[in-house]
């Protein structure tokens, strides 16, 4: 199992900075997303920016989310 994620901070490009419970950080780009379903809400960057860390994942308030098997895998890990 992946590590769950602790902390989030998004970015003004629609990128999520990342701390997982391990201790590891990552930077997950969302901008791949914008164009499908539910989450063409999140284009709006004022909503984008409401992300907050629920149960090891990130999710905003109209019940988007992401996979946090995704966001770990997914995200460039800091050097």
């Amino acid at each position: 199992m992946n590590p769950r994620v602790s902390k989030v901070f998004p970015t003004d490009d629609y990128k999520l900075r990342l701390v997982f419970k391990n201790g590891e950080r990552g930077l997950y780009d969302c901008s791949g997303l914008l164009n499908f379903g539910v989450f063409q809400e999140l284009r709006d960057l004022n909503y984008f920016k409401q992300v907050q860390v629920s149960d090891g994942t990130v999710v905003w308030p109209h019940e988007q989310d992401i996979c946090p098997d995704t966001l770990y895998l997914g995200s460039v890990k800091d050097v």
